[in-house]
């Protein structure tokens, strides 16, 4: 028995161990329930009871440290950039003007290498470069900006850019947002595999950073109407309990963890309740130990946070930090691995997932070198994505036949622990397709595909062939080899994309 457990049980209050019938009823959320057996969970009905001694100890180094970030009207006043051309200072502020732009000064001094920028791979994932705009969307902004166009003018433009730059990608808005009883969307919800549910919530809508390839850059830019999100615990919690299959809930963004401990645990912690039995798993999709490792370590509500993950993980749940990475950079500074071994001490499992980048990412040594850093410092690899069709994609695509190299070359370098990273996965509309080679068969190149996760589970793990393209990016360019009229799914997905347009 650990140490932990020992403390634990020393800190159990002998209520807590006496039958249903002998212990006192506690309230969660106003519902009157008994005393969990389990002290873990007998905290999460009583505050008051929340054990301290358990949460990992922050080194006196890491003392709070204050959070200063800087948007795109700030880029002037970051004095790193004085280093840069005029010219290249103004195309910053003209990609900055359709696309997001937030860093914060941690970012800027742990993280960047400004002896060699731009090529520094994080000075890529963090800041705009000309490249990321079609040259005809940058030169009419451009224009703009010199010609000093009023405010309504340049936000027409800038509104017609992004429309242009397919801000919701793989039908997201039309075909995962479920209905409630009466047929009215369920904002800041989705609901395209069986077993798992994404939530938005509206406090966590933003990122301690963002990152210039970012699919969801839809939700930063201030466009209602482009953004997805709840603050409704209870439609939420409603949902789950009426859809017993769900097994899973992913809490994303933006980042979750730029909320307040007291937001995120209003939402969580009513998943304790016995109607909440099958939710098995609570991922928290987060890059904050990228961008800002110090929410867990001192800043902000860091010790309350810990408490909640642990509190969570005690009574029964399997929590997972799906932890964005790009660049074995994010995970050298100290900051970030003591954060990361302060998560692992409250019982949460780490798993990381990041997609392939040009310009960031696209080498076999660096994926090896992520890989390897991950498994040492107690992290799971999980995904290697394909970049998506949105936002600045011709910027960071990769086609799939090099993908699949990097891929290939990579994994090979690293032993059967590292070897958890699926990929190159494309998050398309019908499902998870993951790229599992490329071979030749009766004459013809051909791409491998699988489904990884499918809107019908029964396409998952069933091989199919595609015709091998070496400039394709995304399914939708391929086509089906052998002369194939249709992918074996195709009927089914568009039956299904029919019926969920139509509802």
């Amino acid at each position: 028995m650990s140490a932990q457990v020992h403390a634990l049980k020393a800190s159990t209050p002998r209520a807590a161990q006496q039958p249903d019938a002998l212990r006192p009823a506690v309230a969660i959320h106003g519902q009157a329930v008994h005393a969990p057996r389990s002290a873990a969970a007998q905290t999460l009905a009583d505050p008051a009871a929340r054990p301290t001694q358990l949460v990992p100890p922050v080194a006196q180094h890491f003392a709070p440290t204050p959070f200063k970030v800087f948007t795109a009207r700030d880029l002037d006043r970051i004095p790193q950039l004085a280093r840069l051309t005029p010219e290249q200072r103004f195309e910053m502020k003209v990609v900055a003007a359709v696309l997001p732009f937030r860093v914060n000064q941690y970012v800027i001094d742990e993280l960047i290498d400004w002896a060699d920028v731009p090529r520094d791979p994080i000075f890529q994932l963090t800041f705009p470069q000309r490249g990321m705009l079609a040259p005809e969307h940058y030169d009419r902004i451009a224009t703009l900006l010199e010609n000093g166009a009023d405010k309504d003018e340049l936000e027409h433009a800038v509104a017609e850019v992004r429309h242009a730059l397919n801000p919701h990608p793989a039908d997201q808005m039309q075909m995962n947002m479920p209905l409630d009883e009466h047929g009215n969307r369920i904002d800041g919800l989705q609901h395209k595999y069986r077993e798992t549910v994404l939530f938005f919530p509206s406090q966590g809508q933003t990122c301690h950073a963002y990152c210039t390839f970012c699919f969801r850059w839809a939700q930063f830019v201030g466009d209602k109407d482009l953004r997805i999100a709840s603050s409704e615990a209870r439609q939420l919690h409603d949902y789950l309990r009426s859809h017993p299959e769900v097994t899973d809930l992913l809490v994303t963004g933006g980042d979750p963890m730029v909320m307040k401990t007291r937001h995120l645990r209003d939402y969580l912690e009513p998943l304790l309740r016995p109607e909440f039995d099958h939710i098995q798993t609570i991922r928290i999709g987060s890059k904050a130990l990228t961008f800002w490792p110090h929410r867990f370590l001192g800043a902000e509500d860091a010790d309350d946070l810990m408490h909640l993950l642990q509190q969570l993980v005690e009574a029964g749940k399997h929590v997972a930090l799906m932890a964005h990475y790009n660049h074995w950079k994010e995970l050298e500074t100290d900051a970030a691995q003591a954060a990361i071994r302060r998560i692992r001490a409250t019982g949460v499992v780490i798993r990381a997932q990041g997609p392939l980048i040009a310009h960031i990412n696209d080498d076999p040594a660096a994926w090896a070198r992520l890989w390897k850093t991950e498994v040492r410092l107690g992290l799971v690899p999980y995904y290697m994505f394909v970049e998506r069709d949105t936002g600045a994609r011709h910027y960071f695509e990769v086609p799939l036949a090099r993908a699949w190299e990097i891929y290939q070359q990579a994994i090979q370098q690293v032993s059967g622990l590292a070897r958890t990273a699926r990929g190159p996965s494309m998050s398309a509309s019908p499902g998870k397709v993951e790229i599992q080679g490329v071979t030749e068969i009766a004459g013809e190149k051909v791409f491998v595909l699988r489904f990884i996760q499918g809107r019908n589970p029964d396409w998952v793990q069933r091989p199919f062939f595609a015709k091998f393209d070496a400039q394709a990016t995304w399914l939708d360019q391929l086509v089906p080899a052998f002369g194939e009229e249709k992918w074996f799914w195709q009927d089914e997905y568009e039956a299904i994309r029919e019926e969920k347009l139509a509802e």
